[in-house]
């Protein structure tokens, strides 16, 4: 079963919103970028909070039938990337996101709005 990317970028952000993500955008990156065709920022205000997060994105995923190719960073609980292909998710630390402000880097892209 494969999830289209907009289904799951949307997946992602219920499930961010469960574990009380802060400040979730998600950027549109088609046709701007080869790497995934949207990015997912959000923050926790602690690591365990962080890593909270980070799992019930891989479970909803995966329960969905979506393919985790890799997450890295969970071990410190500070800034997580999780690769689903056409979805890239980064939860932040709070003073991690202040720090690197990665929506500033991508300002080209689109913010989706959400329903």
């Amino acid at each position: 079963m494969t999830v289209k990317a907009d289904e799951l970028m949307q997946l992602v952000v219920t499930a961010a919103e469960d574990k009380k993500a802060h400040q979730i955008v998600a950027l549109n990156l088609q046709g701007i970028s080869l790497v995934a065709d949207y990015f997912v920022i959000c923050h926790g205000n602690s690591d365990t909070q962080v890593q909270a997060i980070t799992t019930e994105i891989r479970k909803q995923a995966e329960s969905r039938g979506a393919r985790v190719r890799g997450i890295e960073g969970m071990d410190s609980g500070r800034w997580v990337l999780v690769d689903l292909g056409d979805i890239v998710v980064h939860v932040f630390h709070r003073e991690e996101r202040e720090y690197y402000n990665i929506e500033r880097l991508w300002s080209d892209a689109k913010v989706v709005e959400f329903a």
